[in-house]
């Protein structure tokens, strides 16, 4: 039986209770993989970065899966929770909670990168307006609530809508690839193009967090399915294996029947949806052993992703004071000295986050109590 034929008290019996644990322990996985890859990419040596070697090679290899992941699990775990929100009765606190939570996420985003000691000594640039991950990650939160608000009444609109945005952005990537917008103010222009510094765009990396979006809509149509898991495991790794070994094969095919030069520029630089595959296959490996990662301490990482993001980028990076190990050490380590140095950083940046950072629920509604405050004094 479908949660929609459940009664309102079994319904919210059932969301209480049927919590998708994987996805804490893929987030935990999607963290860990991003302070290692940040810590040895901007410590290790650059003669050790050698694409002959093997190690080397694989590292990075499983680096470039990092940021896929996390946009992918990030569109998940909001759709799901959004969805379920509206058969709890909860949804406008959801969405109004989305919203800010977006706007939180784009503006702790640009904290991070204020020079503040350069500020009080009179040096100002406009490199602080770049757009990373916290930005595009909260704006692509805004953009869910929008879409889900305009499809509120069907789901099965919002998630084949969230399919189709995943496959066309992901398709059209030639055409944005070295987008420049000189006429476009740089605070607008740093979101759609990498010309003035930014690490992520809204585009490419709103695919992903779409294709995640859908594949919520499939937890929550069918989770309770007892042979749910089956598939979704199953499906997760064959499309997962398609996408790496066959679209840009599929790609080409399209190229050559309906002979448009976007089809051929896209297979001949597929890392979108070759990348989208290999966290189909990270889904359905962490999916399947659930049961075995459901451990208090992957949980706990999962839970605590935006705390540990900000702790090990000021560590890294100086945020503020521009002090940090890329400006104290720089790329001088040894390659055992970056392996040793990265679980040693990955240990103090998590022993930080749990014993020293407030949970993000503290600060939403801390943020939420400021905001009432400010409607408050302008009404």
């Amino acid at each position: 039986m479908l949660i929609e034929k459940l009664p309102l008290q079994s319904k919210q019996s059932f969301l209480s209770t049927n919590r998708l644990y994987f996805i804490d322990a893929v987030r935990a996985f999607a963290i860990l993989m991003m302070l290692q890859g940040h810590f040895i990419d901007t410590l290790l040596d650059v003669s050790y970065r050698d694409q002959n070697n093997t190690a080397f090679k694989v590292w990075e290899y499983f680096r470039g899966i990092t940021a896929p992941t996390f946009f992918t699990i990030s569109g998940l775990i909001f759709s799901y929770l959004l969805i379920r929100a509206k058969q709890s009765g909860r949804i406008k606190t959801r969405m109004h909670k989305g919203l800010m939570r977006g706007l939180m996420l784009i503006g702790i985003g640009y904290l991070l990168r204020i020079p503040l000691f350069e500020w009080l000594f009179g040096k100002f640039n406009s490199y602080f307006l770049v757009i990373d991950v916290l930005q595009c990650i909260g704006l692509s939160l805004i953009l869910i609530v929008l879409i889900y608000k305009l499809t509120f009444k069907k789901t099965l609109y919002f998630s084949v809508i969230m399919l189709l945005l995943g496959i066309t952005i992901f398709t059209a990537e030639p055409l944005y690839r070295y987008l420049e917008l000189p006429e476009v103010p740089v605070v607008f222009s740093n979101y759609l193009s990498k010309a003035n510094g930014s690490i992520f765009t809204i585009i490419p990396w709103f695919g992903y967090v779409a294709f995640g979006a859908f594949i919520s809509t499939l937890f929550y149509r069918y989770v309770e399915r007892p042979k749910f898991k089956i598939a979704i495991v199953s499906g997760f790794f064959i499309f997962g294996i398609a996408l790496i070994f066959g679209s840009s094969e599929l790609l080409m095919k399209f190229y050559y029947a309906f002979d448009i030069m976007l089809f051929k520029d896209v297979a001949y630089y597929n890392y979108l949806f070759t990348r989208l595959g290999n966290v189909l296959i990270l889904f359905s490996l962490f999916y399947l052993l659930e049961t075995y990662i459901k451990q208090p301490l992957i949980l706990r990482i999962g839970q605590k992703t935006l705390s540990i993001y900000v702790i090990h980028f000021i560590i890294i990076y100086g945020s503020f004071t521009g002090i940090g190990l890329h400006q104290i050490i720089g790329k001088t380590l040894l390659p055992w000295q970056a392996i040793i140095g990265a679980i040693i950083f990955l240990s103090v940046v998590c022993f930080i986050s749990f014993h020293y950072a407030k949970t993000n629920v503290f600060v939403y509604n801390k943020l939420q109590l400021f905001m009432d405050k400010i409607k408050k004094y302008t009404r």
